[in-house]
């Protein structure tokens, strides 16, 4: 009410800016943790003095890397709530003008303009845009006091047009400009790695102590001080946002380009408002390589966890791209965050117009409320029908287990060894009638071979192995013929054993559940080559243990419905883990949805989750049902499209594209189209496009080569963090991408597509 009555108060108003937001509400109360401040006394000036001044006065967290932070604190422990149910982690509600961050209320959506936030008219009707897809709020690009002014002008006339979404700055390099654009908005983002220190040298610094390295904190403390007070006084939102690729060069001196650099950067800066009594802030930890960012949230609520704080976080995979693969790296990565019960508010970074992100933002925090056992009956019912483990991961370091592969062996007439891949193996189901004699070639295809003379042959992106639940008659020659010559070129065919047994095939693998397994002790129908065992996740721990006595080819992990399948597959992993099972694990996921994107923030979310954690060998993506909803190539490609995002096996080239902004110096979605036209056909090979250099070269961590947007109608041509060619023109620079390649040994040509055979396929 208070915020309504100030809106109110200024459309009445003929106020040329915008009227600051009223100071907190009387009886706020200060954070029981925050450090003992001095007694304040009456006076302003007086008052200010009484926080602390200089670096040397603040009460700074207890060094990690020295060992003193485990000696006063005790280690690390839990990073959730609970790891066995979902349960929301506690946090305090931070105020940002109408809406509220916090465990005791929904998450809030959100997203960035895409607009020159300078052009006030385009600005607000994109936000207004925004506002009625849904938005909880919308952050701009704030470079200077030019884009300062005109915040406030954005503000003032939304509020005219009756809109009261909060706004929040983007602040880089520019701590004066954010005090001035402190009065205009609701919200300051501000960026650890460059707000105080925008230094992007990477020098190798050496630091010999502790000591060194903190006497630097001066100019952060200089930097920070007075935006701090001012949010403090005003009742602004601040989100501490510490980005993978944008760590400052003495953060990346003393940690290392590390999970544990940005949670140490994040908190030196939190200790600085905390110093003032200043709560209201939020943090995020993002990057755009889900396991990295999985890992700093994790460990970013690890460190809340024992220093006892309760401060939101603000959940994004930056840099994620657009389409499916950009919805499924962010799906894996916030999904996985969500899924253990962390997270107050997200935003999806698509290389798109702002107001498609909705859609995707919306659906992961209706997934996470819906997994809410404290919300939902039948979310509680399931995680608490999985059966009692102790869930043993370490969540401060990413080890991937790596099933065992499959050897040939003597007298085998296919080579088992190719019916699964060491970086993680993509299955297919198929159905009898795509085995046809008009419709095989297309089958091919589909399954991503290549063909010579009508025959099929593996290639980089081809399914490793086939799932059929019904066969073809054993007198169907044709579709038979089909068969035989994919098992010819290691294509595994995996087929339910009571489907051999009636309908037998040679060189197949008998699909059997887990129990079945055991009381036959995995005998297999005639002709089949190999055992694969299906597990659900009701069986006992005993049971699950007998999986190294059967030494089957596979394990599909298939949770029943009324398990939770996190935990319940978590669950398989530990047994695994502790009977010393190595054998392969693929997840399989059976879908009824229709529509491709939620099929990607669901496997994202839901195996995406496990295989982040390293638990997991492959995927097998099922539709169930009469109707086939998506053809065998689009599941196969998005298949592959989740083991990339989990950092697993490369099938294309990875693109890291911004989402663009007001400081984009060029059209990035166009530029994207055709910078994936050119280099797509190359995997293993990851680009990065950035539409400019706010995040600098630190945020292509993860590229071979980056494309920035530097000035306008120029581009920055980047191998990994060195600047190899300079001011290159926009109409120029797709071809100069390409030329870089090819003097880095990383170029091949694409292939032509063979014109189609018609040549028929003999029996």
């Amino acid at each position: 009410m208070i915020y309504v009555a100030a809106v109110i108060a200024l459309l009445a108003s003929d106020a040329g800016a915008f009227a600051p937001l009223p100071p907190p509400s009387a009886g706020a109360t200060r954070h029981p943790a925050a450090p003992p401040l001095p007694p304040r006394t009456n006076g302003a000036t007086t008052a200010r003095c009484a926080f602390p001044e200089t670096a040397a006065d603040i009460p700074w967290t207890p060094s990690w890397k020295t060992g003193e932070r485990d000696m006063n604190l005790g280690p690390l422990s839990r990073y959730c709530e609970d790891l066995y149910s979902v349960r929301r982690r506690k946090t305090r509600t931070v105020t940002c003008g109408p809406i509220k961050f916090g465990s005791d209320h929904p998450i809030v959506r959100q997203t960035m303009a895409t607009t020159d936030t300078a052009n006030v008219d385009a600005s607000i009707e994109q936000i207004i845009r925004c506002a009625d897809r849904g938005f909880d709020l919308v952050r701009i690009t704030v470079q200077g006091k030019r884009e300062a002014n005109a915040a406030m002008r954005i503000r003032e006339g939304l509020f005219r047009r009756g809109y009261t979404i909060p706004l929040c700055a983007d602040m880089h390099f520019q701590p004066v400009v954010a005090q001035l654009v402190a009065d205009a908005v609701e919200k300051i983002r501000i960026n650890p790695g460059n707000f105080a220190d925008g230094r992007k040298d990477f020098e190798e610094k050496v630091y010999e102590s502790e000591v060194e390295y903190a006497r630097e904190r001066e100019y952060l403390v200089e930097a920070m001080l007075p935006l701090v007070r001012k949010c403090r006084e005003l009742n602004r939102c601040m989100r501490i946002g510490t980005n993978h690729g944008s760590l400052s060069s003495r953060v990346l001196s003393y940690y290392g380009d590390t999970p544990r650099g940005m949670v140490e950067s994040a908190i030196e800066f939190a200790d600085i408002c905390r110093s003032q009594d200043y709560h209201n802030f939020v943090f995020s930890m993002k990057a755009s390589n889900p396991l990295v960012m999985v890992q700093s949230y994790r460990l970013l609520a690890s460190e809340m966890y024992r220093l006892d704080w309760d401060y939101p976080l603000h959940l994004g995979v930056t840099e994620a791209g657009e389409g499916e693969d950009g919805r499924m790296k962010s799906a894996v990565g916030i999904g996985t965050i969500l899924a253990d019960g962390l997270g107050d508010t997200v935003r999806v970074s698509l290389t798109e117009d702002p107001e498609f992100e909705y859609e995707p933002c919306n659906r992961l925090s209706e997934m996470a409320e819906s997994r809410l056992a404290s919300t939902n009956p039948d979310a509680a019912m399931r995680q608490r029908a999985v059966r009692k483990y102790v869930d043993t991961r370490d969540i401060a370091a990413y080890a991937r287990r790596v099933g065992d592969l499959p050897t040939r062996r003597e007298g085998e007439k296919v080579d088992v060894s190719l019916f699964l891949n060491p970086n993680g193996s993509m299955m297919s189901a198929i159905r009898p009638f795509m085995l046809a004699r008009e419709s095989a070639p297309y089958l091919y295809k589909e399954l991503g071979f290549k063909t010579a003379v009508g025959m099929p042959f593996k290639d980089i992106a081809t399914s490793d192995s086939i799932f059929m639940r019904d066969l073809p008659s054993v007198d169907d020659v044709d579709a038979r013929a089909a068969l035989r010559r994919m098992m010819e070129v290691g294509t595994g065919v995996i087929v339910p054993a009571g489907e051999l047994e009636r309908n037998p095939l040679e060189n197949a693998v008998a699909l059997m559940s887990l129990e079945d397994a055991v009381a036959t002790n995995g005998k297999l129908p005639a002709g089949a080559i190999r055992l694969a065992v299906e597990i659900d996740g009701s069986e006992d721990d005993a049971t699950i243990a007998k999986v190294k006595d059967l030494d089957p080819l596979m394990v599909t992990i298939c949770i029943s419905e009324g398990l939770s399948q996190l935990h319940a597959s978590r669950r398989v992993f530990e047994i695994f883990k502790a009977n010393d099972i190595t054998v392969p694990a693929i997840h399989h996921y059976r879908t009824t949805t229709s529509d491709s994107n939620e099929l990607a923030l669901e496997l994202g979310m839901k195996v995406g989750s496990l295989l982040v954690d390293g638990n997991g060998d492959g995927i097998l993506i099922e539709q169930v049902g009469e109707t086939m909803n998506f053809s065998v190539d689009f599941l196969r490609n998005t298949g592959f499209s989740l083991l990339q995002g989990c950092r697993m096996r490369n099938t294309k080239t990875e693109f890291v594209s911004c989402p663009s902004c007001g400081r984009t110096l060029f059209d990035l979605q166009e530029t994207t189209a055709q910078i994936q036209d050119a280099t797509g056909h190359l995997p293993g090979v990851t680009v990065a496009i950035m539409g400019c250099i706010v995040n600098g070269p630190g945020e292509m961590a993860d590229a071979d080569f980056g494309y920035v947007g530097t000035l306008p109608g120029k581009v920055d041509l980047y191998y990994g963090k060195e600047v190899v060619r300079k001011n290159v023109p926009n109409e120029e620079a797709v071809d100069s991408l390409v030329s870089l390649i090819k003097s880095y040994g990383m170029w091949k040509d694409k292939e032509e597509e063979a014109a189609e055979e018609e040549v028929s396929i003999a029996a």
